[in-house]
């Protein structure tokens, strides 16, 4: 029997419901269970095919935990480590190439110099930094938040300069990105599992939390909806998340991708809502069944995105190795020609042919 694992933290409604749901089916060669660890040895096995992680962002341990597990073939959802590499200012730099619109965002060094630096440590940044360029390309409002991070954590609206500067000395170690303010008409927050379930559910920033998704029947655009979904998957094949959400603020019509680094999005029943709950809630633990089903122990049964895998295909020397053999064999008779008096004396007439026939050469030329 194939076990899944949930690891979580204080949250308690989503990984208490998708433990239930998944042995309610009663399968036979499947079950749930909260993650129980003790002992974390180098290289050993985990009793879990899958494990879904809603806590490793906070706790390193776990993340390495999972890092270990995944090395002797547990299916990680989402892959720990990529999420270890990912950062949300990368992550625009990703859909400017997708083609998924996004605010436009510069990256801040951080205010404070990090532990263990000095002022040599930055002798390749400028300084100060061309101030009046970024405001001239952000404008204002603008937002500043982390480069990493989540939850609404250190975000500052700022209305001018000396705003940003005093919110900019709050800030001590971390990076920060400047972010142009999209004034919306409509905002959106979507689930998407797998890289092929996905929930549009409509939402506002600006209410209390446990408000901000908006429930009862609401006039949508299909387009703008198909639209939605369409960048959502292209996002999440990318970047190879099998549980996240992204979030779109609707400006003149055009859905701009706010945030969509959130690999343990918030599942709680009491502040996305019944129906939205329901839907996570099957739609995870049908998800990771399948993956369960799929796991082959000993192997990598992660999800890697496109981006990475497209890149590792670049490097990777099997792509690379039928070539060397080619070109042994064209370089042998090269050589022996050389060598061989014979293929010397050959050679120097056709070397002063060419030399003779300037003219040619510059017809060659004036063709090419």
């Amino acid at each position: 029997m194939k076990k899944i694992g949930i690891l979580h933290g204080m949250e308690s409604t989503f990984p208490q419901a998708i433990i239930e749901r998944i042995n309610s089916l009663g399968l036979k060669d499947i079950k749930a269970e909260s993650v129980l660890i003790d002992v974390v040895s180098q290289s050993e096995p985990t009793d879990y095919a899958v494990i879904i992680d809603r806590i490793s962002q906070d706790v390193p341990f776990y993340r390495a935990y999972l890092k270990n597990a995944a090395i002797s073939g547990t299916a990680v959802i989402n892959n720990p480590f990529w999420w270890s590499a990912d950062e949300k200012f990368f992550n625009n730099a990703l859909a400017v190439k997708l083609g998924v619109p996004v605010p436009k965002t510069v990256i801040l060094p951080s205010f404070e110099r990090p532990a263990d630096t000095t002022e040599e440590s930055f002798r390749n940044l400028h300084f100060p930094l061309s101030w009046d360029t970024i405001f001239a390309h952000i404008g204002f409002p603008a937002y500043m938040k982390p480069h990493s991070g989540g939850g609404w954590k250190s975000v500052y609206k700022l209305n001018n300069a000396e705003e940003l500067f005093k919110a900019y000395h709050e800030t001590a170690q971390l990076v920060m990105m400047l972010q142009e303010e999209i004034v919306f008409e409509s905002y959106y927050r979507c689930y998407c599992i797998g890289g092929k379930y996905v929930r549009i559910m409509q939402y506002e920033p600006r209410n209390p939390h446990h408000l901000r998704y908006v429930t009862g029947e609401q006039k949508q655009d299909s387009k703008l909806l198909k639209t939605i979904e369409d960048y959502v998957l292209k996002l999440n094949h990318a970047l190879g998340y099998d549980f996240n959400t992204v979030e779109f603020a609707v400006r003149d019509g055009i859905p701009y991708a706010i945030d969509f680094c959130n690999p343990a999005p918030d599942a709680d029943v009491n502040s996305v809502g019944q129906e939205n709950f329901d839907w996570v809630v099957e739609t995870a633990a049908n998800y990771a069944i399948e993956r369960a089903r799929a796991q082959k122990p000993g192997q990598d049964n992660l999800t890697w995105g496109t981006y990475v895998t497209k890149a590792a295909l670049k490097l990777s020397p099997a792509v690379e190795a039928p070539k060397a053999p080619k070109a042994e064999k064209v370089a042998a008779p090269k050589v022996a020609k050389v060598v061989a008096p014979k293929a010397e004396k050959a050679a120097a007439p056709k070397a002063e042919k060419v030399t003779e026939k300037k003219p040619v050469a510059k017809k060659a030329t004036a063709k090419a």
